[in-house]
This record gives structure tokens, sequence and C-alpha cells, in this order.
């Protein structure tokens, strides 16, 4: 059987099993709050479905087996007290699977076919192989039999109700060994390349080759950079569908799809080691830009959705990416760069600026990224600071395109909007400690306790030195032991498990670490840092944190925090040692 695992070790109950390009999926977690007792192969075509459940069997008995499993990045176990079964990907969408002393049972996850829903099984005729074609998915899953024996074939051609699928086994509990695959209508009968050892090799080599190109400084001081990594790495898809390019789903979990920021913090992190695939994540929600200019709210295999939008971060997205790439971006590419970002801000100078006003607003928590967020407790359609401050980088942004591109006269108008902008902001909505959110038809303002109120900080050395230390002085009663809560601990509105009512969260931590560095508060950006850092390195990479346990909440396989973790623990690894300036305390 296959040498000891290699890689860091992880629980498929946190994090799904799959490969860099796979639409699908190892995991019991087969939707939102739902988990199984058995894994499945999960698809992300068509939205998220489990298609085939995998249950060891005891080949004595028949029944099934209690097992032990274990996941490294190249292969999975499932060990039982009589043997133990194997899998790992051939390709994206194909797995192979290994047993000796125990047998296995693939079945259909859903038991019913109508004419609408479910999954039809059937034998291919003149072959070893059985197919199940999913109403779901809209793919078939084709089960070959390399070696070893179907001991049953459950439910082939049946309609209604019934157990579909094969169970596969060898005699004396013998080894066995078979491959599935999710293709679209018909391939080749399946034919094998190479051995099953060969296979985890191969699999081990291709993650270790992209972990040493994204995280090249990697220690024993950033012990979880090499599963961040992975998070990002089997997170990956292939394009298909709507996905226009190789694409970093936000999970393999239920929250399979690219929403238009978190795919910002996912190209950061790539940038420096793996650049084309950076440049696509940033490029891949503007593929899908409307006519008005503004970005779709999501992306994924089968829709795009366009009911809200996300905040105007990618002008702070793109001038640090250009800084993080390894070689410049081409004449053509940051001339597209230009023209995209030039329609989505005019979106924000335009369609969301009511009549005579200065400055944007949201149309509901929604479109600011933080969905119920306290700032929107007193009306949705608001203006708020946050989006005043990234629309202003975006402005800043686009002048330094321009200039680069020699384009002067559009560089000045660019100048002139932003410092409008910024102006604006803080004369209509800094309070002389804080800033105010104001409805966009009354004209009502309003403070809260949500960290969404101290944003603004992204503006860093863009902000006066008295506006920038108020900012910090709040956003430090934010820090918990773990991180940056998103409402402060002590206001009456924090939920533990509220969202954005409290909750830690990668892109807020990383959007105010940076704005904070810039702004010279490095002693508080060097604390927000490191506790973020421990918080990924003790819970794993949730959606999002309770900000005073530390207990990981919600998605718990979200790329957006492996990103961030991995832009925090490689900052430290680049900046000179300053005994001034301590992380940590």
């Amino acid at each position: 059987m296959t040498a000891a695992p290699s890689g860091p070790a992880f629980s498929v109950h946190d994090i799904p099993f799959s490969t860099y390009g796979s639409w699908f999926g190892i995991s019991p977690v087969l939707a939102e709050k739902t988990r199984a007792e058995d894994l499945h192969l999960v698809s992300h075509q068509n939205g998220m479905h489990a298609v085939l459940r995998l249950v060891p069997l005891d080949p004595a008995t028949g029944g099934r087996t209690d097992t032990r499993v274990e996941a490294t990045p190249g292969l999975l176990t499932w060990t039982g007290p009589t043997g133990r079964v194997d899998l790992a990907y051939e390709t994206p969408d194909t797995v192979r699977l290994r047993g000796s002393g125990l047998a296995l049972a693939l079945r259909a996850a859903a038991r019913t076919l109508t004419p609408f829903s479910g999954t039809y099984f059937y034998r291919e005729p003149g072959t070893d192989a059985y197919v199940l074609t999913s109403y779901e998915t809209g793919r078939r899953y084709r089960i070959t039999v390399l070696s070893g024996t179907v001991t049953e074939a459950p439910g082939a051609q049946a309609l209604g109700g019934a157990d579909r699928g094969v169970t596969v086994g060898a005699e004396a509990g013998g080894p066995w060994e078979v491959a599935v695959e999710e293709y679209e209508t018909a391939r080749r009968p399946y034919a094998s390349t190479a051995g099953f050892d060969q296979v985890v090799a191969a699999a081990r080599t291709a993650f270790t080759a992209f972990a040493d190109r994204v995280a090249p400084w990697r220690s024993a001081a950033t012990p979880a950079a090499e599963l961040a990594a992975y998070v990002l790495w089997s997170a990956t898809v292939r394009p298909r569908g709507f996905v226009t390019r190789p694409a970093v789903l936000m999970s393999k979990h239920w929250m399979d799809k690219v929403w238009s920021w978190d795919h910002c913090f996912n190209a950061l992190a790539l940038a420096p080691g793996a650049p084309d695939l950076a440049w696509d994540q940033f490029s891949l929600p503007f593929d899908h830009q409307d006519e008005a200019g503004a970005l779709p709210d999501s992306v994924t295999h089968s829709e795009v959705l366009h009911n809200f939008v996300k905040p105007p971060i990618h002008g702070w997205t793109l001038g640090l990416l250009r800084r993080r790439l390894p070689e410049p971006l081409t004449h053509a590419q940051l001339t597209e760069a230009y023209d995209r970002l030039t329609r989505w801000t005019d979106f924000w100078l335009t369609a969301r600026r009511a009549p005579g006003a200065a400055l944007p607003h949201y149309q509901h928590g929604n479109d600011s990224g933080w969905d119920n967020a306290t700032t929107f407790d007193p009306a949705r359609v608001v203006v708020t600071a946050d989006l005043a401050a990234f629309l202003t980088l975006q402005l800043r942004e686009l002048a330094s395109l321009a200039d680069e591109l020699g384009r002067p006269d559009d560089a000045r108008r660019w100048t002139r909007t932003a410092d409008e902008t910024q102006a604006a902001m803080l004369d209509d909505l800094w309070k002389g400690d804080r800033f105010a959110a104001r409805a966009a038809d009354t004209g009502e303002t309003w403070t809260s306790a949500s960290l969404l109120d101290l944003m603004p900080i992204a503006l860093g050395e863009h902000l006066p030195e008295s506006v920038g230390a108020a900012l910090a002085d709040r956003i430090e009663t934010h820090l918990t032991p773990h991180g940056l809560a998103t409402e402060q601990p002590d206001s009456p509105h924090y939920l533990p498990d509220g969202y954005w009512r409290g909750p830690i969260w990668a892109p807020s931590t990383v959007l105010v670490e940076d704005g904070l560095r810039r702004a010279g508060h490095h002693r508080l950006a060097d604390r927000i840092s490191a506790r973020f850092r421990a918080l990924c390195e003790t819970s794993g990479f949730a959606e999002n944190f309770d900000a005073l346990t530390g207990t990981g909440l919600r998605d718990r396989a979200y790329t957006w925090t492996a990103a961030a973790y991995l832009l925090l623990a490689e900052a430290p690894t680049l900046r000179p040692a300053d005994p001034a300036r301590t992380a940590g305390g």
C-alpha cells in the first residue's frame, strides 16, 4: 500500500478533499448546516450537489464499518479494523479508489428519481463500467472496475425510489481498485495510465510545487502556511459555464462562488508565486461587467447575479497587486485594467450618486460586503465613509494608471475627483472623533459601534494625521485577544455568531492592517496581524470567527481567510527587523 502520507493533515469535516481544477470534492458537508455520516462526492456544477455516497463495508458481513478518515493534499484514507480504502485524484475529473480488507459501496446520494430530479443508473453495455447521470449537476459519473469485483449493483435502470450504485470488493478481503469520472455526455472507455502510487505521488508533487510558489518563505514561524496554500489550491476550478478563467472559489462547501470583492484577496495572495492565476482572479468579475459598468455580485458555474454589487476596493487591490507581481503588467493588461476600472468607477459616480450629491451611496448592506452591519440598522440606502474612502483610493489608482498610459488630462481629472470625494467625506461625515453614516434620502445621520465606520483608515497616508490617529484609537477598542471584532464587544448589538455584527473577518483585518501601516501606526498593525495569524493557526480558515473565543464559524474552508493568512504571514519575512516595533502584546 501507499507510503506514509506527506503534507499537512486536515479534517475533511472542515476542508473538502479536492484538487486544483476539479469541480467536485470529497466531503461529508452536503449543504449549509447539513453534514452526513459518510463522505460524499459533492459536485459544484449547477450548484452544490451530493452525487455519490461512499460507504466502507466489512467484507465479511457486508455491513457498514466504522473507519478513521485521514486526509493530506495527495491522499484520502479510510482505515478500519480489517483494512483500508484510499482515494486520490488522477486528474481534475477522475479519482482512483483502492481498497484491501474493506469493501466499498458507491451509491447515488439521491434515492428518488423523478422526470426532473435525481440520479439515473445503468451498466454501460459491453464494458466493466457503471454510469450514474445526475439531473442536478447535468453530468455523468462513470465507475470503472480496474481490479476486484462488483459484488452487487442495485437499481440499474430503476425508476422512482431505489438504491442505486455498486459495491466493490475482492475475494478474501484482497485488493481492488476502481476509477470514478465526472464528464458531460460521452467519453472513451477509461484506461489506466499510471499505478495508484504514481497517482498519489503526482498529486503530492503538484501541490508541493504550488505551495513552493505561493509560500516559498514558509517556516516553523508560519505553521499554517502550507494548509492555507492547500485551501486555495484545492478550491481552484477550471473554466466552465460562466466561470471564464481558472477561478478560486470562496469554498468547495456551500460558499462555492466568486464574489466581487472576495476575489481581490485571493489575487493578492497568489500574485508573487502564481501571477497568471492572480491576474485571472482579479479579472474574472470584470468579464461580467454590465452596461452600466457595475460588477456582478457573484459568479459561479451556472449563474451571474447582479441583484447587489460589492464595494469598490478594486483600485486599492490593483495598486497593491501591481507591486506584488514579479513582472510588470503588459501595456495591453494596463489598458484593459484602466478601461474596466474606469467603467466601474463611473458606475459609482453616476448610478450611485443622487442628483447634486458629492458622495455615492449603498442601496443595501449587501453592497458593502458587510451585509448586516449595524451601520445599516437605521436605513439601508446610505452614504457611508468606507465607500467614499474606497472610491477615493480607486480614483487615485486611476490617476496613476492614466499617467503611466500617457493620458495626462485623465490623470488630472481623476486626481481632482479623488480630492473632491475625500474632502466631501471629511466635511460631511467626520464628527471630530469618528465618521457618521447618512441616509441618502432624508439626510439623517448616525454613528454605530460597527468597525465599518472606521474603515476609512484604508486611506492610510492620504488621511489627515489627526483623523488617522482618532481612527486608530477607535480601532483598538475593537481588538480582542483574537483579532478585530466587527462590532464592539460591549455593544448591545454584539452577537458572537452575528455575521458582521461581531465576528472577526479576514478582509476587514487586511484592509485595516494595511491602512494603519501606511498611516504610520505600525505597532497596532503588528498586533492585529499577529493575533489574526495566531487565530488561523489555532482555528483554521473559517469564513469568520467568534471574536471572544476564537472559534471558527460558518463555512470552515474559506479561501479569502487562507489568502489573508498568507498575506499577513509573508509580510514580516519581507520587512527588516525593528526592535522598536514588536508584534503581539
